[in-house]
């Protein structure tokens, strides 16, 4: 399968990092090369400028960005969508994938 980005942006970047080791645990169960990142708010310009994004996920507590990133990406084709709560919560980084990999 074709290698794909899907970057996490939370307040800090660090409460997502356990989400992102267990995504990535999920991926390679999957075989999947992806490439797995949690980055904060201030830093996700950055990366979408510098790496070619897939997915764009959202923790829950930046939700209200969503709209803003939308419009940031809206030329570059990159889905954003949240993560759904009780998953982040769970901290259920199958279930984050899998629901990542349906939107791209």
């Amino acid at each position: 399968m074709a290698e794909k980005t899907i970057m996490l942006v939370c307040a800090a970047g660090m409460s997502t990092s356990l989400l992102v080791s267990k995504m990535q645990k999920a991926a390679a169960e999957k075989g999947l090369d992806a490439d797995i990142f949690a980055v904060s708010a201030n830093e996700a310009d950055s990366n979408l400028e510098n790496k070619n994004v897939d997915i764009l996920l959202l923790g829950p507590q930046v939700r209200f960005m969503k709209s803003q990133f939308e419009k940031k990406v809206a030329d570059k084709g990159i889905v954003v969508d949240v993560i759904n709560m009780q998953d982040y919560g769970m901290m259920n980084g199958e279930k984050v994938l899998d629901t990542a990999l349906q939107h791209i």
